[in-house]
């Protein structure tokens, strides 16, 4: 099991700035610009993560940029929780991480939601919990047919699933990993205030759908 004591002040500063700076990289505009499909945030929503690259038409790039968004984010928790052996200094890290991806500083803090980054951090946290809130997404889009409303139930499910009495799997997670759990889901609600506002009116458009 990791260390759950915090590293030393000065330790975590460091490792949240690098975590913030791993989190920072538009993996949605590098990509579509060296794929030769212009800049995404030109496009549909003008959001840099998968779901907005794959408007571009290119699933090659949506599937690339879905990876690298979810890989930055564990990396991050990964590199950190192996360096210092703590838990705590892992959760700093990916929530840096997490923070990159949304308002990244190359970008002008303008960044994507943190759907698949939220999932990347969540696998490398602890697998089950990341599993099970990936299985509650796929549920929820495919009744439903929303991928934002499935983004919001799945990231307020993981919080309930990190506080299940299941030893065998893992959970409930360590106090660090919940704490990220909780900062990272409600970071995805306040990044979807505006899908929210079109779910509560009927509006929000439906996965397949074809605009206007």
């Amino acid at each position: 099991m990791q260390d759950l004591v915090a590293p030393a002040l000065g330790t975590l500063a460091l490792v949240a700035v690098g975590g913030y700076l791993l989190g920072s990289i538009p993996f949605g505009v590098i990509l579509t610009r060296l794929g030769g499909a212009g800049d995404v945030r030109s496009i549909g929503s003008g959001n840099i993560g998968a779901t907005n690259v794959l408007r571009t038409g290119r699933k090659d790039l949506a599937f690339a940029t879905l990876i690298l968004d979810a890989g930055k984010g564990a990396v991050a928790l990964l590199i950190a929780r192996h360096l210092f052996n703590s838990e705590v200094a892992g959760a700093i890290a990916g929530g840096a991480a997490f923070l990159g991806h949304l308002f990244p500083v190359w970008l002008g803090f303008k960044g994507g939601k943190g759907v698949a980054t939220f999932f990347g951090l969540l696998i490398a946290a602890a697998w089950p919990l990341g599993l099970m809130a990936g299985a509650t997404w796929i549920l929820t889009a495919a009744l439903f047919r929303i991928s934002s409303l499935g983004a919001l139930v799945a990231s307020a499910a993981a919080i309930v699933y990190a506080l299940l009495p299941v030893p065998a799997l893992g959970l409930p997670v360590a106090q660090p990993v919940l704490v990220l759990a909780i900062f990272t889901a409600a970071l995805i609600w306040v990044r979807h205030h505006e899908n929210i506002a079109r779910l509560l009116k009927g509006a929000e458009p439906r996965i397949g759908a074809k605009k206007a």
